[in-house]
């Protein structure tokens, strides 16, 4: 049986390791490895905390960001695009899962009315008299 944590694992991994080896390409040299550990460390981090939509929202960010740049300024700006949309991305998919988890949560309705302090009537009351009545 797989724990429910291991596909968010797994996808933290494969996302924040590509990004981490790709940013290790671009740097060039010892790089590549400091980035892609550093990607890895971090996606399974996220993953752990479940991240599933913050990754669904890089993935598509990156996807639409690098279309875009593509259809706008031509394959040079591509990764620009990309980065951009990835980073864009992921901040909406925090930010949608935080309000997709604000407006799951059950409402609270009370099921009787607050309880009342019901005082019991005086008896023997100077004022009131023997049944506490006021009136007479």
């Amino acid at each position: 049986m797989v724990k429910a944590w291991v596909p968010d694992v797994a996808l933290g991994v494969a996302v924040m390791g590509t990004v981490g080896a790709l940013i290790g390409i671009l740097l060039g040299g010892a790089f590549l490895y400091v980035a892609t550990g550093m990607g890895l460390l971090l996606g399974m981090g996220i993953g752990l905390l479940g991240g599933r939509r913050f990754f669904a929202g890089i993935v598509a960010g990156a996807m639409g960001g690098g279309a875009l740049a593509w259809a706008v300024s031509g394959a040079g700006n591509i990764t620009v695009g990309a980065g951009s949309g990835a980073a864009i991305g992921g901040f909406l998919g925090i930010w949608i899962s935080m309000l997709m988890d604000r407006f799951r949560r059950p409402r609270v309705t009370p099921s009787a009315p607050p309880p009342t302090l019901a005082m019991p009537a005086p008896r023997n009351h100077p004022v009131l008299g023997e049944s506490g009545d006021s009136h007479e």
